[in-house]
């Protein structure tokens, strides 16, 4: 296994126990999501301060466009992701939402940015995504023998609409922040001698400390005016939160330099660090001690086994194809 792909698993790792580390530090889905970009900040400055800067790497006001508006739309997928825990639980939000960024950054990756350029990769990429729907359906089956008809089981259906609402909104979030950067870049607004310098690497790093900045911006809009949580933003759990932060922002600078490698590219580093979909649902279940079934969890395994072997194809469509 090649050092690229190596450093393209990273993000799987740390993105994939986000959920459970922001389930331990606690607080609401307002403070974790500041919280979280708080962290990120403190990691994108650093990059920015200690990485972009010495090295003269170009700041120029298209970078910081990119870089805020990435963040803002990231803000959104996170407040949408920890609303969709809080209904749901980790491992049944996280493998959801893990297997619709799959299948919505996938699509975006071939069809938007034209990583897809042959009938029998647009095949093999449809079976490979109705794999991964599938593993997901099989995931988020519930027990058979708690779906009679009562308060509880009402109130459980109305929780299970909300989460999926959650997961809709966090799904279009995360999807235009992950294909922006190299969407910008195809219709003309980054000139690809920017996007080139430093084999990729320079374009992917610079952009990290204004999205830092888009991303904790995103997260006082959300939680003042969609949340109303504005009186205990900055409570003690919004600084535990500080930690998730910066778990997930190890994953998101891998991320980027893995999109920008050639060897790897766009659809690779994207389905690869989705990949967290077995630390996230496990985790859950084992670490955080969420209850399921034998029922449920023979479905479990079987749907992450189809969601990762759907998620391996789409990753290496040009092998396949």
């Amino acid at each position: 296994m090649s050092l690229a792909i190596i450093l393209a698993l990273v993000p799987a790792l740390a993105w994939g126990s986000v959920g459970i580390v922001n389930t331990k530090m606690g607080g609401t889905a307002g403070q974790q999501t500041l919280g979280m970009t708080f962290g990120a900040l403190i990691f994108g400055l650093a990059t920015m301060f200690f990485f972009v800067m010495p090295r003269h790497i170009e700041l120029s006001s298209h970078i910081w466009v990119v870089g805020v508006v990435s963040g803002l739309v990231w803000a959104v997928g996170t407040a949408g992701q920890f609303l969709a825990i809080k209904d749901l639980g980790v491992s049944l939000a996280i493998p959801l939402s893990t297997a619709g960024q799959i299948v919505a950054n996938a699509l975006m990756a071939a069809a938007v940015l034209g990583e897809w350029k042959t009938a029998k990769m647009w095949a093999i990429g449809v079976i490979s995504i109705i794999t991964v729907v599938i593993g997901a359906t099989l995931i988020s089956a519930r027990d058979k023998a708690k779906n009679s008809e009562g308060i509880e089981a009402q109130e459980q259906k109305k929780d299970w609409t909300k989460g999926l609402i959650y997961l809709i909104v966090s799904t279009i979030g995360f999807m235009f922040y992950f294909v922006l950067p190299n969407f910008l870049n195809k219709v003309g607004y980054i000139s690809d001698a920017i996007k080139a310098r430093g084999n990729g690497v320079d374009y992917m790093t610079a952009i990290v400390g204004p999205q830092a900045i888009g991303q904790v911006i995103g997260a006082f809009l959300i939680v003042v005016f969609v949340l109303k949580e504005s009186s205990i933003m900055f409570k003690l759990p919004t600084w535990r939160n500080i930690v998730t932060g910066l778990v997930w922002a190890a994953g998101n600078i891998f991320m980027f330099i893995s999109a920008a490698n050639p060897d790897v590219g766009q659809t690779i580093a994207t389905t690869f660090s989705q990949l967290g979909i077995i630390v996230g649902t496990f985790g859950g279940i084992y670490i955080l001690g969420e209850k399921k079934s034998s029922y449920q969890m023979k479905l479990i395994v079987i749907g992450t086994i189809l969601v990762v072997i759907g998620a391996i194809i789409i990753g290496n469509i040009y092998t396949f194809a």
